[in-house]
């Protein structure tokens, strides 16, 4: 959990084997009114928080770090941004902090590099003969299947 307005600290994960810390400075927090619980006050207090980063003029990243962010991140940026909203909760406190964990959450999903590709694999010959067979076993148990006839 990371306090407001302070430096934003990415855990080491995958594609960030010693971490990142984002300053301050690169994350812009926006308030307006939001539409979840709350009941009067939720009308007359800025408890929606919209977190903004952009990742393309991060110092935090490496060259390498930041074109995979890029890269992964293009579908939910806008202008150049990513955009975290979190209104879940009544306070404005609260929602500052989840909305900072969201963003650490997708930046470290961002970061981690692809799967290694699977290798293609071909059934042994016995697993197919197996099947063969039950397939066989499996049509005979069907043909006795017929109408039974009175004569």
């Amino acid at each position: 959990m990371s306090e407001p307005g302070q430096n934003l600290a990415v855990p080491a994960g995958p594609g960030l084997p010693s971490g990142a810390t984002i300053p301050a400075a690169e994350l812009v927090e926006r308030f307006s009114r939001s539409p979840g619980p709350g009941g009067q006050s939720v009308n007359t207090t800025d408890t929606r928080v919209e977190l903004l980063f952009a990742p393309a003029t991060s110092t935090a990243f490496t060259d390498a770090q930041r074109a995979r962010l890029l890269r992964n991140l293009a579908g939910v940026m806008t202008q150049g941004q990513v955009s975290v909203v979190a209104s879940e909760h009544r306070s404005q406190l609260r929602n500052r902090i989840a909305a900072r964990d969201r963003l650490v959450a997708l930046l470290r999903e961002a970061a981690a590099p692809p799967p290694p590709p699977r290798r293609p694999t071909k059934p042994s010959r016995a697993s197919q003969r197996r099947r063969v067979e039950a397939k066989k076993q499996l049509g005979r148990t069907k043909a006795l299947r017929g109408r039974v006839r009175d004569e």
